[in-house]
């Protein structure tokens, strides 16, 4: 029976190799810092390797290993590492949230080793363990089928939930938009409930209406569960710091609509609200501050009196 190597084991590829031990696949973990792979033998049986080559000689032929470290250069340190371990027919799977034309290129250069590669763009987060990953998956139809099998016990069942996108590029590239949408359908929710918490003299109550909106609206959603949940517990949310980071792939997706001369204001005007809430509006509102000041003698607030 096949088995699969996972590199990096953080709380994505930590709980994937949970999955799959769940339905007894043999798994051989790596993870930079040692700890993890160790845990995680302890607590599912899993191989703990304690370094890419270990790793890789545990594996049986044709070798599957599956990437889940951070995209750019630890992604393309970890596939220059394997490419010089991995034989002829064996496959190498990026989970990572990779920008989709690296992926192309890697394919190629791969394929010019004789190693296969598979782009997988993976969403479920901390959730996957329990309810299953969404997975898509870019590749020569081939390689994709000798991965099918960790697919099906991956995703939410074997039916449903992962698709073989395309050529290579292409499960980054479905992620990619995935994620552009993510961000607007977010940005939407937060300025919606925004929206209500302002009108004071109604007095309303956000997790009723959130909870309620789960039901029977056509705003319903995974977004919307998660975010009823947390205002059941604190409605205020002044202990939260107004920042929000972004994972790359919004800005990847607002480009690419710029490439292509598609219209994407909101996934574009969703990534710019990151931004500011990052501090790069900070300035520009200094500015449109003064100039207000200077064309119509409007007040000025001082940092220290917000």
């Amino acid at each position: 029976m096949q088995d699969i190597g996972f590199v990096g084991l953080g709380r994505m590829g930590g709980n994937m190799a949970r999955r799959l031990r769940r339905s007894d696949v043999r798994v051989a973990g790596f993870n930079r810092k040692a700890g993890p792979a160790i845990e995680l033998a302890r607590e599912t049986g899993m191989e703990a390797a304690d370094s890419l080559e270990r790793l890789v000689q545990s594996l049986s032929p044709p070798r599957i290993v599956w990437i889940m470290v951070p995209a750019g250069d630890a992604t393309q340190q970890t596939i220059d590492r394997l490419a010089s371990l991995l034989s002829s027919r064996d496959i190498v799977v990026d989970g990572g949230n990779s920008f989709y034309k690296d992926s192309m290129r890697r394919a190629a250069e791969l394929a010019a080793r004789g190693i296969r590669f598979i782009d997988a763009g993976v969403s479920g987060g901390i959730w996957g363990l329990e309810n299953g990953y969404a997975l898509m998956v870019g590749g020569q139809p081939e390689a994709v089928a000798a991965i099918e099998r960790f697919l099906k016990l991956l995703a939410p069942s074997p039916e449903s939930g992962w698709m073989h996108c395309g050529p290579s590029g292409s499960g980054h590239f479905v992620k990619m938009v995935h994620n552009g949408i993510e961000y607007g359908m977010m940005q939407s929710l937060a300025e919606g409930l925004s929206l209500l918490r302002a009108r004071r003299d109604f007095d309303l109550d956000l997790a009723a209406i959130a909870e309620m909106w789960r039901h029977g609206s056509v705003v319903r959603s995974w977004l919307l569960d998660l975010t009823a949940e947390f205002l059941k517990n604190d409605q205020s949310l002044d202990s939260i710091a107004p920042y929000v980071s972004d994972s790359g792939e919004g800005r990847w997706t607002a480009m690419e609509a710029i490439e292509q001369g598609i219209s994407a204001p909101v996934m574009s005007l969703a990534l710019s609200v990151r931004f500011a809430s990052q501090g790069g509006g900070d300035f520009s509102a200094r500015l449109l501050s003064m100039m207000r000041n200077g064309f119509g003698g409007h007040a000025v607030r001082q940092d220290n009196e917000r």
